[in-house]
């Protein structure tokens, strides 16, 4: 829900009002409680996203930056060790494969 501005016309207060889209404006003034009050145009405000989603790396401190960094890096390394085993393994596989499927084709 939105915080309108609304101005008094008779008495020139100015106040926020924090109600839903829906709401219909506000006519009355707290301060004098005349019938002149009217919604202002405001700039409205930033967004911020926050919690669960695409935009929650955007807010991660450095410390947590550094720390994945370092994360990442442990693991890819760990990783193209275990990699580069099951890489030649696997094209001999395929080859095999592809060779065993021609010949099935073929007759």
């Amino acid at each position: 829900m939105p915080t309108y501005d609304y101005e008094c016309g008779a008495c020139k207060h100015k106040w926020e009002l924090f109600q839903s889209i829906k709401a219909e404006p506000e006519k009355k003034c707290p301060e004098c409680k005349k019938k002149k009050a009217r919604r202002l145009i405001g700039a409205g405000a930033g967004l911020i996203f926050k919690g669960s989603g695409f935009y929650l790396t955007d807010y991660r401190s450095k410390s947590y930056k550094d720390a994945a960094k370092a994360d990442k890096s442990a693991s890819e390394s760990a990783s193209s060790k275990s990699d580069s085993g099951t890489k030649s393994d696997g094209g001999a596989s395929k080859s095999s494969d592809s060779s065993g499927s021609k010949s099935a084709s073929k007759e």
